[in-house]
């Protein structure tokens, strides 16, 4: 009676075709899916945070030094570090809300890539579970609870880069004790070298299988880094710098993180439930200099945004199988909590990293509850809708040292979704998928009554809302080939844009965004992997503004091409293509950023079972391009008056890294 509901909770039953899971009958929309772990450890990535790349559509990019949270590109925006975009590891939120550095700031090295077991992503805001900064999309990242083997690895590469990683399971008790100890050391082709110091640790105990399971996980990470920031192009294109020098060499910043989570689950022929909890206590020093000499003709415009931050959470949700009017139906009702305590989130004047003078301290306690409810009918065996309501209630309490910029406020919002399914049909689906979606602003603007330089501001609205439709389909239609194709639209009330001289986002007019994705992922044979993902937008502000339309920094050209290669003898590797298009830099499109291609490669051997030597390249036709482009207002030693100007990070040049790794 209960076939179809099973198979939809039972995650064991769910079929798998290759490196992908995103197969007919497992999604409620032609842009959700789940990326094992056997692609992940197949293709080479430069840093943590482009495992994100997997999400097809995805681009990261850096701007500054690789201990800071990268830049994320997806469905026509610039996530700046992270906004719009909700990421999870485990079920911990990795978002950071009322950041010293920016809204939703997604900071993922600390993670150990090697013990990801698969990444499920979602796109838009068509999933009642998915709340704050979802609205572009939300990705999973799932821990593995053991290894089949252990891993030992040794990477040495280009430009100073060293990894050391230690990884093992072992049988404890009922369950499996899993360690991790990933150690890194990092200069980068720059003039004032990065000196990365990085340390990744991961303890995490579980015991059942996927109809019970209990996990226990503890996560630290530590890193220390000198940052080569965004550069103005008159200064490379006068000979006053090079391509990889700094204006401020004495940028850079210290970083750590520390977690506690516990999840258990139990499901059944009549549902399920589910439970987690964490704790995270982060800290970061940020030194950045964007402006140079603008604002401070003597000392240097660097500032240090500093915070520490206190996080806990606790997510509760239940499901029910059963039929209505011999419909069978599954509901789901959910609870999420978050509270953040930060103490203090502040900015300073610095020199050489030395403050001179408080902009503003602030202590900031910010809570949040989500109720949301789910219903799910399978009215036939062709069609299916899912029906969901969500809403979010948010409590601001701020203590600054501006006069008049305490106080305490607060806000709600209720997000509708739909979903139909339709199919299959030749191994097709079709579907549609509506719903609402928000983002929370800092929790300072919803306070504020001055600026820091004394000028009066009116506080800006707690809770941002957005409004998305997607249709699509997916089709297996052709043995081997997973393809799906998807057109969506989202509208947002408020758009968060960088801006450069505050070295932060600050929210802005509202904005509508359209576009197309296609994403192949085509096993030829059992040895070869093709993948092919292309999307395209375009973002633009809704209202009429003489200063243009054009959305700063959105994207609106993605494709990345891939071949990857397994069981071929001793021998395995990949190779990708990825393809990132010019970006209009200001309102008026007057100013364009240039497109950038890149290539990664890997060439791998298995000496023996247990031995294989991997040789990784990226960049791999050394082409001079940039990571990430803005326009604003800088002034550099020498100049007699600000100038508006195209300030970029440049793309690595090419670099090797070579890994021995030992499975024991």
């Amino acid at each position: 009676m209960h076939g179809m509901a099973n198979e939809a909770l039972d995650l064991e039953e769910v079929q798998v075709r290759a490196h992908y899971d995103n197969a007919v009958g497992t999604s409620d929309a032609a842009s959700e899916g789940k990326v094992n772990a056997s692609l992940i450890k197949n293709r080479p990535i430069s840093r943590v945070g482009e495992i994100m790349e997997f999400v097809p559509g995805m681009i990261v990019t850096q701007h500054s030094g690789s201990g800071k949270a990268n830049q994320f590109y997806l469905r026509g925006f610039n996530l700046d570090h992270g906004t719009d975009f909700a990421t999870y590891v485990d079920e911990m939120p990795v978002n950071m809300r009322t950041h010293a550095h920016g809204q939703g700031y997604t900071d993922l090295n600390f993670l150990i890539p090697e013990l990801v077991s698969h990444i499920h992503y979602k796109k838009g805001p068509y999933s009642a579970e998915e709340g704050d900064f979802s609205s572009a999309g939300a990705a999973h990242l799932h821990l593995v609870n053991h290894l089949p083997q252990g891993i030992a690895s040794l990477t040495v590469g280009s430009y100073g880069y060293q990894r050391m990683l230690l990884a093992d399971s072992v049988a404890v008790h009922d369950g499996q004790l899993l360690y991790g100890l990933d150690i890194n050391h990092y200069d980068g082709p720059w003039q004032v070298a990065e000196g990365v110091k990085k340390y990744n640790g991961v303890l995490r105990y579980s015991e059942g299988d996927a109809h019970d399971s209990t996990t226990l996980t503890a996560m630290a990470y530590h890193n220390r880094w000198n940052s080569t920031d965004q550069i103005p192009l008159r200064a490379v294109r006068s000979g006053q710098i090079g391509r990889f020098d700094a204006i401020d060499p004495s940028d850079g910043g210290d970083s750590s993180r520390y977690s506690l989570s516990f999840a258990k689950q139990h499901r059944d022929e009549h549902g399920g439930w589910q439970m987690s909890a964490y704790a995270v206590r982060s800290q970061l020093d940020l030194y950045s200099n964007f402006t140079y000499f603008l604002n401070d003709p003597v000392n240097g415009d660097q500032f240090n945004q500093r915070e520490k931050r206190t996080i806990l959470g606790v997510s509760l949700s239940k499901s029910w199988l059963g039929e209505l009017a011999g419909i069978p139906v599954e509901n789901k009702l959910g609870v999420q909590t978050r509270y953040d305590k930060l103490s203090p989130v502040a900015l300073y004047n610095t020199a050489q990293t030395q403050r001179l003078s408080v902009i503003r301290s602030d202590k900031v306690e910010e809570s949040s509850a989500g109720l949301y409810a789910e219903n799910t009918l399978w009215w036939h065996e062709k069609l299916r809708t899912v029906a969901g309501l969500r809403y979010d209630r948010y409590q601001f309490d701020v203590r600054s040292s501006i006069r008049g910029n305490s106080g305490n406020t607060g806000d709600g919002i209720t997000s509708p979704k739909l979903s139909v399914i339709l199919g299959p049909w030749a191994n097709t689906e079709l579907f549609y998928n509506i719903g609402k979606g928000f983002h929370s602003n800092d929790a300072r603007g919803t306070t504020q009554t001055v600026l820091p330089i004394g000028n009066p501001a009116l506080p800006v609205t707690p809770l941002v809302s957005t409004r998305g439709s997607e249709a699509g389909v997916r089709s297996e239609w052709i043995p081997g080939l997973q393809s799906s194709l998807s057109v969506w639209q989202l509208d947002i009330d408020s758009e968060l844009l960088f801006v450069g001289d505050a070295g932060e986002t600050e929210p802005s007019r509202a904005s509508r965004r359209y576009g197309v994705e296609w994403n192949n992922h085509y096993v030829v044979n059992d040895w070869l992997l093709l993948d092919m993902d292309i999307a395209l937008s375009k973002a633009r502000f809704t209202d009429v503004d003489p200063a243009g339309q054009y959305i700063p920094g959105s994207i609106n050209k993605v494709a990345s091409l891939g071949a990857t290669v397994t069981n071929r003898g001793h021998w395995f590797g990949s190779i990708q293509l990825r393809y990132f298009g010019p970006r209009a830099l200001v309102e008026d499109n007057s100013i364009r950023s240039k497109s950038t291609l890149l290539t990664y490669s890997r060439i791998g051997y298995r000496c023996n079972p247990r031995t294989t030597l991997t040789l990784d390249v990226f960049n791999l036709f050394d082409r001079k391009a940039s990571d990430i482009d803005y326009f604003y207002a800088s002034q550099l030693a020498g100049e007699a008056t600000p100038v508006n100007d195209i300030h970029f990070h440049p793309v690595e040049p090419r670099a090797a890294r070579l890994t021995l790794t030992y499975q024991f």
